[in-house]
Formats: structure tokens, sequence, C-alpha cells
């Protein structure tokens, strides 16, 4: 089409700059338009222009729809982005022949999208010039093209090298325990002069984290409530607003935003900070995704704690713990706020089913003209019967289990292991079976979690030698490779992680299990069953109640976890059900560890078929 002579030509200019915060197109959008001016023969026009600010590495489909050019005075005509440009370049009426841009790298920062746009652009019988190439009209493109892929491939090889090194760099800034951003509610910003001497006589300076002598306390206090009493984000929410002296709230950098109280998300965040253990951690927000939350795995962790931790490792964890077992399910005792809601359910959220894991719901059944309560497990219908029965064979259609029967089991249970007088010897007796069953699990856990790490890191290795060994002219294999270590990477992180918080529980049953329970007072069986609901329902949420039930065997077995942080609490709740008469809840020590939580015991001998056995 061109190659006959340098005659007139109309040229749409394709302008790029990476996202404001790294760049400014205010600068560098004119000079790249005034840089292909320059490079154009004469008689040469551009009479469109389309430009983004946006980084060149988005996939096609995603370019172009930014509005972040809107934010700058720019005085450029713009005519659209570069999707715009091939839409115009395929329709008939089109005001161009050929596009010219300042370097070939500003159409796309990966050689594949680079080079697609081109084809596209090629099929459509328009040209694509760069300023800083020979303009060619002669119809000779072999050298042409192989000086371009070259400068694309580097190009491309650049923004990953920087990328690697910036993601090495806040990893490196990680382990040494610097702080980035706002310090999390609870801590305080203490500045350090800054290593590098240039930049500490600018007064610039790093950031590590201490405890707030007044928030910090606080912090404890949300966990505590968290792990002992399983309260959803709103309740404690609600109850730290009841006195903001005492749990003074966050303050909100958006002054718009702020507000006089505790909301659901104050609590939500600090609950999933793991900063609070210790542990410097970084990469929990993307920060090119609207800041959303990335997963665990993706966590960049300090090897080892950086500044003094507010709360425990293993109490961090146990609130991690709390919302899969009473997601859905609302704080407290009595009726939801459903209007047709006739009837509460005092161990609703607390029984699941021990064939699929799945949480067991109340229901009503009416047989023999009386009306029974029961916590029933069914499998999705909408699955069919066929399809979960092939998932879980030993899972019947519907798994039911009278609450009567269960209710009674479970008060036995307490009165006999957790209220009664032998409860000490009890528990010394069956301690040693406890603590060798509890190791042994615990011993397969880590050598699981460190075989699993050993695969990662062999099939990472693999990779790298598959990259050794094969050619990739495309880029396409190194590219895949790439992101494919980059998961391997995060996902062994995540399995460091969990094998550091599986260590730290070590289980350590001893004769201090024994005397923490024997500071619990003596209650009868019989005040047990005559307590109110909502005494009960407080009981069972302190105590960590956990309820399985396996239908083939027609057993349940209870779990209940008893610790010095809750301790206070639970005397209180006691006292409560001896006097009959609940009263306003009180302050929960706010210890940061939980350095006994024992299960109960095993071997309770049941009453009847259903009762609990530890």
């Amino acid at each position: 089409m061109l190659r006959d002579s340098f005659r007139a030509l109309r040229l749409a200019w394709a302008g790029r700059t990476s996202t404001y915060d790294q760049q400014d197109p205010s600068l560098s959008l004119p000079r790249q338009l005034a840089s292909s001016r320059d490079a154009l023969p004469p008689g040469w026009v551009i009479v469109a222009h389309f430009y983004d600010v946006e980084s060149g590495r988005l996939d096609l489909e995603a370019r172009g729809q930014g509005t972040a050019h809107e934010a700058f005075d720019l005085r450029i005509p713009r005519d659209g982005g570069i999707t715009d440009l091939l839409a115009e370049a395929r329709r008939p009426g089109r005001r161009f022949d050929a596009v010219i841009c300042e370097s070939i790298d500003r159409i796309a920062r990966r050689t594949y999208y680079g080079a697609k746009i081109e084809h596209e652009l090629e099929q459509a019988g328009v040209a694509l010039f760069a300023a800083d190439e020979p303009i060619l009209l002669s119809g000779k493109r072999a050298t042409a093209i192989l000086t371009r892929r070259v400068k694309q491939g580097v190009a491309e090889w650049y923004v990953l090298e920087m990328l690697e090194k910036s993601w090495d760099g806040a990893c490196e800034h990680t382990r040494q325990g610097w702080n980035v951003g706002r310090p999390p509610y609870g801590y305080q910003a203490e500045p350090i002069p800054h290593p590098v001497p240039a930049r500490r006589a600018e007064g610039k300076t790093k950031t590590r984290l201490r405890p707030d002598p007044v928030r910090a306390a606080v912090v404890r206090q949300i966990f505590a409530w968290r792990v002992t009493e399983r309260l959803g984000y709103r309740a404690i929410a609600e109850r730290l607003s009841q006195d903001p002296d005492r749990y003074p709230p966050p303050v909100s950098p958006d002054p718009a935003r702020s507000r006089d109280c505790w909301g659901y998300s104050a609590v939500l965040e600090v609950l999933r900070n793991p900063k609070y253990t210790g542990y410097m951690v970084w990469n929990r927000r993307a920060s090119k995704k609207g800041g959303r939350h990335n997963p665990p795995e993706a966590w960049v962790w300090s090897p080892r704690p950086t500044h003094q931790p507010i709360v425990s490792h293993q109490l961090f964890a146990a609130a991690q713990h709390v919302a899969p077992q009473r997601r859905g399910s609302r704080s407290g005792a009595g009726l939801n706020r459903h209007p047709q809601t006739r009837r509460s359910y005092p161990l609703r959220s607390l029984v699941t089913c021990e064939l699929c894991g799945r949480r067991m719901r109340g229901k009503l059944r009416r047989k023999a003209r009386r009306d029974y309560v029961y916590y029933a497990c069914e499998p999705q219908r909408s699955l069919g019967r066929q399809v979960a029965a092939h998932r879980q064979p030993e899972h019947p259609a519907s798994v039911l289990v009278r609450q009567d029967l269960l209710l009674r089991g479970v008060l036995e249970f307490f009165a006999l292991r957790l209220f009664g007088p032998q409860r000490r010897a009890l528990l010394a007796q069956d301690l040693p079976n406890v603590a060798r069953g509890e190791l042994a699990a615990w011993e397969a856990r880590v050598q699981a979690l460190q075989r699993t790490l050993a695969d990662l890191q062999g099939r990472q290795a693999r990779l790298v030698r598959t990259l050794e060994e094969r050619d990739d002219p495309g880029g396409a294999l190194f590219e895949q490779i790439a992101r494919r270590l980059g998961e391997l990477h995060r996902e062994q992180q995540a399995k460091l992680a969990e094998l550091r918080a599986v260590v730290a529980e070590r289980p350590d049953a001893d004769a201090q299990s024994v005397d923490l329970l024997g500071l619990l007072p003596l209650v009868t069986s019989d005040r047990l069953a005559a307590a109110p609901e909502p005494l009960l329902r407080a009981l069972f949420e302190r105590f960590q109640l956990q309820v399985r039930y396996h239908k083939p065997q027609n057993r349940a077995t209870v779990r209940v976890a008893l610790s010095d942080d809750s301790l206070g609490g639970l005397l209180a709740c006691v006292d409560d059900i001896e006097g009959g008469e609940p009263r306003q809840d009180p302050a929960i020590s706010s210890a940061g560890a939980v350095s006994l939580v024992r299960g109960a015991p095993r071997g309770a001998p049941p009453q009847n078929r259903r009762s609990g056995r530890g």
C-alpha cells in the first residue's frame, strides 16, 4: 500500500503512559506527540489522537477502558484509546492511513499484545511506524521486524525485571520488619531515620510498630470476645460503641468517612490483621485491583517476630476459625428477626454432621401428634440424590437427631466433666491418652506440611529446568512458567506460614490443665437443666462448645475449650446460672495468649446413646 512513494499520508498518533502514580502524563504524552511529529516525512500529518493513561501490561480486552486521563489538563484532543484506534482502523471510512507512536513499547509492554495489535492493523491495511525506527516504504521489512521484536522483548524483560526486583525489595523490607502504610489500630508508628544517608539528609524515615498504650488493650478485648464468646462482627462493634471512652473507635484518614463509633468493617479489619501477632506481613491487599484482599497464601511474612505482639499466634489462629463455624448465624440467644419465627434453638450453630462437616440446622417435626425439635443435615437437593450419594456414600439423604436427647447428653457432660466433684480425677486419668493422641495428630500434620513444602520446591525446580532445556523464541513458554512459578511461590509462602502456626501450637497437656479445671465451681445437673436458654447459650459459647453427630454410630462427640482468658467470664456466667437471673455481661480478661486450651477428656459414660463424649 505504502511502497510506491513518500506521498502525503494521514496518520493517527498512538500514545500511552503508565498510571499517574508512576509517571506524569502532562509531561510524557506531549513529549511523545512532539517526538512523533518530528519523525514524520514532509507532507505527512497527524489527523487523529489516541492515547491512554494505563499500564501497558493489561490484557488487550481491558485496554482503553480507564478514565485516568480525565484527571489531567493535557490539551491534546483525544479520539479514544487503543481499542478505539483498532475499531476505526477496521472501518472503511477511517480518517487515517497509518499509525505512528514514539516507540513500539508504547503500544504494549507485552510482546504478544504488541505483535497482536500490529497484526490487526496490518490486516486492516494500516501500517504501524515508530518515531525511533527508520520509516521504510520499500517493502523490505525483515530486518525492521527483527529489530522491532528485539526491542519489544527487551522492553518486556525490563518491566519483568523491575517488577521482580520491586517484589524482592518489598519482601526484604517486610523481612526486616519495616511497616508499610498506616499502622493498624492498636499500634503507633515509631519513626526510624532512613538507613540511606541521602534520604536521611532529606528527613526521610522508616517506621516500625509499637503498641498503643490505650488501643492495644482494645485489640486484645476484641480477640477475646471473638474467641471466647464467638461473637459476630456487628455484635462486637455494638458492644465497643457502648463505651467509646474505654474503647476509642478508629479514626478514618478520610474526614468525610469519619464516624464516632465502631463499625462492622473496623472490627473485621482488626480480626483479620496478622500484624498483631508480632510478625510483619505484606501483600494482604492487591495494589492494582481496587485494593481487594489477597488470599492468605499470597501474603508475605517476616521469618520471625519484628515488633511487640498484642495477641498470640494461637489466639489469632483461633479467631480465624470462628467465622467458618458460625457463618450465617447470629450472636446470642432468642428468636431471629424474621416475623414468622416462632422458636429458638439452644444448640444453634453448635452441631455439625461428622460425615460431611456441614452445620446442622434446627427444624420442627410432628410425630405421633407431638412436636419434636430436631437438628438436621440434608445435602443440597439440587444436586440430586445420586450425585450426593456418590460424593459421600455413607451420608443418608437426611440426618436427624432429636434436640432433647442431644441437649440432655451435653448437659450431662457439663455436669460430670466440667462441674462435677470427680472432674479433676477424670481428666487426670484421661490426660495421658489425650496428650498422646493430640501429639500424634500434631506430628502427622507437621510432617504433611513438610512434605507439601518439599513437593512445592521440587515442582519449582522442575519448571526452571524446563525453561533451561527448551527453546522459547516467542516467549509464551516463559510467560506461562513465570506465572506458574509465582503461583507456586505464593502457595509455598502460605504453607510456610501454616507450618509456623502449627509448630507454635504444639500440644502440651499437663497437670496445669487439671488445675485450671479445678477453678470452676460445682454445679448440679438439675441446676443446669433448669437454667433458661439465654444463660445456657452464653455458657455454651464461652466454653466454645462443638458437637459432632455421627449418624451410623448414633454417637455425638462433645468438645469444649477452657482457657485462662475466658475463665473470668465463665465464672460470672456460672454465677448467673446459680442465681437464676442473667445480669450485665462483665468485662473479659484481655490477656494476650490462650495459654491453656484443653479439649474435653474422653470416655464420659453416657446415660443414653446420644449423650456427649469428649
